[in-house]
């Protein structure tokens, strides 16, 4: 039975690992092939309620609350089970190194996910990785310290996902001629920049493909999304940026590519479901059953392709820029756009000014090192209260 901590528990990834966990576990009951996966710990930010539903279903050793206020709520609710009640910083730490665990899958948004992040790695526990911030903020730190405790980092995106899987059998990293990551163009594709001006944070909600949290839904619409993606993919797999293509794919379908230096191209398709990627991380390198149905070729019918916009969509220029000085840049850009998103969403800047605010705080970062946390976490604040400053005029 795989042990698993689960980071982000509450939210979007971690409500659909839930859902490969009972499949799993439903199979394996009635004899069936399958891996049956048993929670360790469960994370969350502030959701008593759901947390609390959580437990009691699936008997976690540890559940954790980022809000102290509210974790002492679930101690209360939760006092007649055996669990502990952790909250914080400490308490995400905690569940990411769990002895008891074998594997983190870490879906918590936003900064907050770098730290825990290196505790898993830290602690030798391999990292199932949802949490975009870790690579695109802390890349150099993380892999630099992966690589010396030969910890596997396994992706969880659904493009990172489908580059690893297409990876499988490949002959050595001199083979792969350049990585294709796909966009779904988000809900304004084919939109000129003049014509999202007036875009309200409703609007920029409305994914045509993918359910996902309201920050991710939003970096979807502005193609930050792919722009960290690319910082990413240049992580895990130690690729160049300029080896690194985006092409926009409206169906979902094609979730990733890799070219060969022959010529050849391998793509991983699926139906537009994050339950595939959580699965296969989980059980990598097991194929079992999901709760996902096949692909119907036929029902599509088409798949198109598009080159992006990055002229209208200047988030994805920022992060090539940002990926080309390196250093700390990217986790200015990073920083930058959780603010200026949060921005958005309380309706005090436009949608458009997501990607200028992007741009200029990235580029008022100094050129310095990724050497240590401690300057990660600066470069952050700076670019958090530039973003503020600027948003102020």
């Amino acid at each position: 039975m795989k042990q698993l901590s689960l980071l982000g528990s509450t939210g979007s990834i971690g409500t659909q690992t839930l859902d490969v966990i009972r499949l799993q576990n439903r199979l394996y009951a009635e004899g069936k092939e399958a891996e049956p996966i048993k929670l360790q710990a469960v994370c969350a930010g502030h959701n008593v309620t759901a947390l609390e539903e959580q437990i009691r279903e699936f008997s976690p050793k540890l559940a954790v609350l980022y809000d102290e206020k509210a974790a002492q709520d679930l101690k209360t609710r939760v006092r007649d089970l055996p669990v502990q009640v952790s909250y914080g910083m400490d308490g995400l730490c905690e569940a990411a190194s769990m002895p008891s665990a074998d594997i983190t899958l870490n879906a918590v948004v936003g900064m907050i996910g770098l730290l825990p992040t290196l505790t898993a790695v830290r602690s030798r526990k391999p990292v199932a990785l949802a949490n975009k911030e870790t690579l695109v903020a802390g890349g150099a730190l993380v892999m630099k310290e992966a690589k010396e405790r030969g910890v596997p980092i396994l992706p969880v995106d659904s493009e990172h996902s489908a580059i690893f899987q297409c990876l499988q059998g490949c002959p050595g990293p001199g083979a792969v001629r350049k990585l294709v990551l796909t966009a779904s163009g988000g809900p304004f594709f084919g939109k000129k920049r003049e014509e999202l001006t007036d875009v309200t944070p409703e609007q920029a909600l409305h994914h045509p493909n993918w359910n996902m949290g309201q920050k991710v839904t939003i970096d979807s619409a502005t193609m930050m999304n792919k722009g960290l993606e690319i910082m990413e993919a240049g992580w895990l797999f130690s690729m160049p940026q300029e080896q690194i293509d985006v092409v926009v794919h409206r169906e979902s379908v094609v979730h990733s590519l890799i070219e060969y230096q022959d010529g050849s191209m391998i793509a991983q398709l699926g139906v537009p479901d994050m339950r595939i990627p959580i699965q296969y991380a989980l059980l990598y390198p097991k194929r079992l059953p999901s709760p996902v149905q096949p692909l119907s070729l036929t029902k599509y019918g088409q798949l198109s392709f598009y080159e992006p916009d990055e002229k209208t969509f200047t988030c994805l220029a920022a992060c090539r820029r940002a990926m080309a000085r390196g250093g700390l840049a990217p986790a200015a850009a990073n920083g930058a756009d959780e603010a200026a998103v949060a921005l958005f969403l309380q309706g005090k800047i436009g949608f458009t000014a997501i990607g200028e605010l992007v741009m200029q705080a990235m580029e008022d970062q100094p050129d310095a090192p990724c050497d240590s946390l401690e300057s990660v976490w600066q470069a952050d604040r700076r670019a958090r209260e530039r973003v503020r400053e600027l948003a102020k005029g």
